[in-house]
């Protein structure tokens, strides 16, 4: 039994310090690669550990005040990550003073596809460091994808719409094109929901009842004089009056717009119909000013007429 074990240590070792193939003047063996893989192992789970005491730290600040810590822990890692594949290529004897055949091999990688991967891990570390886009801000991009940060990664940035999808989008969108943060320096925002109204209702029970629709929706802002709810009357429309309701949302209604305006375009309508005030459909008031070449007054009694008889018919089916 000792020795069967004896010679299967002996096989393994051969094989082990078989050399697979060389870097330069230094053999890489498999028992080197285990090393070396051991080596990042290593560092993966103490960045994993350093972020997780940093996010057990962020827990007790201000969320504005997290994407800091967010930021200090994805450098964190990239520096453990660097300083373990460092270590490891150390441990199978390459000489990190000399890294001409390396770069070299990682210039012709790049030569070959590597480019938008290069770039969107530059623009990863330059999200990180100039903190436009952080974690839990709410954007909107050129191409229309409006959503959450949730991740920050070395090649995507993971961003979940409000209908709670997962889009992982390249870092260098983030550069190259337009960005809307909705909550990068001051998370109130002010959203206009347009209405209409009959031409013949009163304009001061129409600001009353849209200002009472406002207090009953929980996500306008409250507590700031001089940001209270306003109604404006903004266009003479073909059918109606316009206005719009101007409101200012709390923080945490900001990342919900399209919920938001569906709550309050309920209960403005709700509200105007409490005050009996009309809320119009589109119509068309149609003058005849002549008929198949008939002057106006015989277009206007055959019109008449056309009108009496048609009455007349419909008296007779519903009596």
């Amino acid at each position: 039994m000792i020795e069967t074990f004896g010679t299967a240590w002996e096989t393994l070792v051969v094989i082990f310090s078989k050399q697979l193939f060389s870097i330069g003047t230094t053999s890489v063996t498999a028992l080197g690669l285990v090393q070396v893989l051991v080596a990042v192992v290593v560092a993966i789970l103490v960045s994993r550990a350093i972020r997780g005491a940093l996010s057990r730290i962020g827990l007790r600040w201000a969320p504005e005040d997290r994407s800091a810590l967010y930021t200090i822990g994805r450098i964190i890692h990239y520096a453990v990550l660097t300083f373990g594949w460092a270590v490891g290529l150390s441990i199978i004897g390459v000489d990190l003073t000399n890294l001409a055949v390396l770069l070299g091999a990682l210039g012709i990688g790049i030569g070959f596809g590597l480019q938008d991967t290069v770039a969107n891990f530059i623009a990863g570390v330059i999200i990180l460091f100039e903190r436009h886009v952080r974690v839990h801000d709410f954007i909107e991009l050129e191409s229309g994808l409006v959503g959450e940060v949730r991740e920050i990664r070395m090649r995507a940035t993971r961003v979940v719409t409000n209908n709670n999808i997962d889009i992982l989008v390249p870092n260098s969108e983030f550069i190259r094109g337009r960005v809307t943060n909705w909550t990068l320096d001051e998370a109130d925002r002010r959203i206009r929901v347009p209405f209409g109204v009959g031409y013949g209702s009163d304009k001061e029970k129409v600001r009353k009842a849209a200002l009472e629709a406002a207090t009953r929706v929980p996500h306008t802002l409250t507590g700031m004089a001089h940001r209270l709810p306003q109604v404006w009357l903004v266009q003479f429309g073909d059918s109606s009056l316009d206005f719009e309701l101007v409101v200012w949302l709390t923080p945490e209604a900001v990342k919900l717009p399209f919920l938001v305006k569906a709550e309050y375009l309920w209960e403005i309508h709700s509200s105007l119909m409490e005050h009996g005030i009309e809320i119009p459909f589109p119509q068309r008031d149609l003058h005849l000013r002549s008929l198949f070449g008939l002057d106006e007054k015989t277009t206007r009694a055959w019109v008449a007429e056309r009108q009496s008889l048609d009455d007349s018919q419909r008296a007779v089916k519903n009596p």
